[in-house]
């Protein structure tokens, strides 16, 4: 069985996982696209873009690893896009274009049902409406024997960490002060929870810090 494990999340060094004021315009809240300039300058995102050049390094490094071995990924709402509420047509599919980045089964954590959508190059999206437990379950089963990986937002990221279902998490922590936002950390027992640090590493724009859950 693989890993549940979220890689690769930006964090600001004040401990906001997103800016406030999120919009089809600042995907990651107003000024929150500074949180990921870090992997944005990497080889390997301009390489998922069709582009060439990008960074080489200990940041690219990180990059590709958090893409490897994935079977499933699971999303919440905000992470799919900025729409609130009941769902007013079909016309929103995501924030990338018919080809998205994912290539698996992605699970949508809403409150609000949705026909899941087929797009190019394998990703399906289904919308899961009965909670974060649920939506493990069936991405246990889709995954077989690869990572889940869970992508966001924070308020998923934290839900996770707090029922214990996260294996391990990589953070990557740009020098970057937001003030205001969604905190991933509010609340959160970490040492309580069975939570520690096992490794850090200084990348060129990042500091990249992973924390595993130790056996209960």
């Amino acid at each position: 069985m693989g890993k549940v494990r979220t890689s690769a999340f930006s964090v600001s060094i004040d401990g906001f996982g997103a800016a406030l004021n999120q919009s089809l315009d600042n995907p990651f809240g107003e000024g929150g696209m500074a949180l990921p300039g870090w992997m944005l300058k990497t080889r390997m995102f301009h390489s998922m873009r069709g582009q060439e050049g990008g960074s080489t390094g200990v940041d690219d490094g990180f990059a590709s690893r958090s893409m490897e071995n994935i079977g499933v990924w699971i999303m919440g709402r905000n992470m799919f896009g900025p729409v609130r509420g009941p769902w007013p047509d079909d016309t929103w599919k995501g924030w990338w274009g018919p080809n998205p980045p994912y290539h698996t089964p992605v699970y949508v954590l809403t409150h609000h049902g949705r026909a899941p959508i087929e797009m190019e190059g394998g990703t399906i999206f289904h919308f899961v409406t009965d909670g974060i437990e649920s939506a493990l379950t069936q991405a246990r089963l889709a995954a077989k024997d690869r990572d889940i990986r869970v992508g966001g937002g924070t308020s998923v990221v934290r839900q996770f960490l707090q029922s214990r279902l996260l294996d391990e998490i990589n953070l990557a922590l740009p020098a970057v002060l937001l003030g205001a936002g969604e905190s991933l950390f509010a609340s959160l027992d970490l040492p309580a929870l069975g939570y520690a640090p096992i490794a850090r590493v200084a990348g060129e724009n990042a500091t990249h810090i992973t924390i595993a859950r130790t056996p209960a």
